[in-house]
Parts: C-alpha cells; structure tokens; sequence
C-alpha cells in the first residue's frame, strides 16, 4: 500500500508543469482557497478534490501553507494519510517529539490520534489528503504554541 500511495505523490507532483495555476501548489491540482477558519494560524489554501460521501468515502483535499501556518491540535476520527507534495513541513502526535517531513514523505495519522501539522517557518508546504468520514468530522481541539511549533530537533 506504501508504494502505490507514493506513487500517487509522485505522480501528483511531477505534473505540475501541464497547469500554470498548478505550479503554485506543486501538484497537478490548483492549490484552491484561501481558508477563513478560525483552526489554523497563517495562510493555507484548500482545494476539496473530492467530498465523502455513501458511494466513495475518503475526502481527499489539497492543502497548500505559507511559511510558518500551521493547524490547531485536531483528531481524525477514522484516521488520515497525508501524501507530501512539496516543501518542508512539521508532524507531531500527541505525546511524541515533532518530525519534519519533506515532498514524497507518507504520514500515517492514526484513528482517534491528536496530532497537529504545519509549514516550516521558511518553506511554503503542500500535502494531498486522504480522510475516510465513515467515523465523522475533523474534532478541533486548542493551537499549537509557539513553545510546540519551536520544539523541532
């Protein structure tokens, strides 16, 4: 399973130059728009690819950060795969250090696992999600702190 999700990223990334709007978020796909929600710090675009429903059930969205945006703390219910199209960004579940994650990189977030993502201060950062709904909605929990977001080794 492991390959072929790379090889959806690798494809998804290596055909950013057949789109002119695409290049901006280093996918195939335009990065979408800019988010307004009150669950995140700094800017990040969202491009909903497609919506779970009864017949095909993961959401699968692109988001694309500016520098140093970053997610609250949150939870996926049923889990999320996250396939790193570009940039450099942060990973931290609940109780574990921070990783940093780079394009081609596959996350794993577990069900029922809090966890945060964001952009390194100086990269712009863009995954491709996958994010079964069977289980429900995204559950929103507090900002991540400056404390947190600094902690990377």
């Amino acid at each position: 399973m492991r390959t072929g999700l790379c090889m959806i990223a690798l494809v998804a990334g290596g055909l950013c130059g057949l789109q002119g709007q695409a290049q901006t978020s280093g996918t195939a796909f335009p990065r979408g728009e800019l988010s307004h929600t009150k669950n995140h710090t700094g800017n990040i675009w969202l491009n909903e690819l497609n919506v779970g429903d009864s017949t095909f059930d993961p959401g699968i969205a692109l988001a694309t950060y500016g520098p140093g945006a970053k997610l609250d703390w949150h939870i996926h219910p049923a889990g999320q795969v996250l396939l790193i199209t570009q940039g450099t960004g942060y990973y931290q579940e609940k109780g574990k250090p921070v990783q940093i994650v780079h394009q081609g990189d596959v996350i794993k977030c577990p069900p029922g696992v809090e966890h945060w993502h964001a952009a390194a201060p100086h990269s712009s950062f863009a995954y491709i999600a996958i994010t079964p709904t069977q289980k429900g909605p995204t559950i929103w929990r507090r900002p991540v702190t400056d404390k947190e977001y600094n902690s990377v080794k």
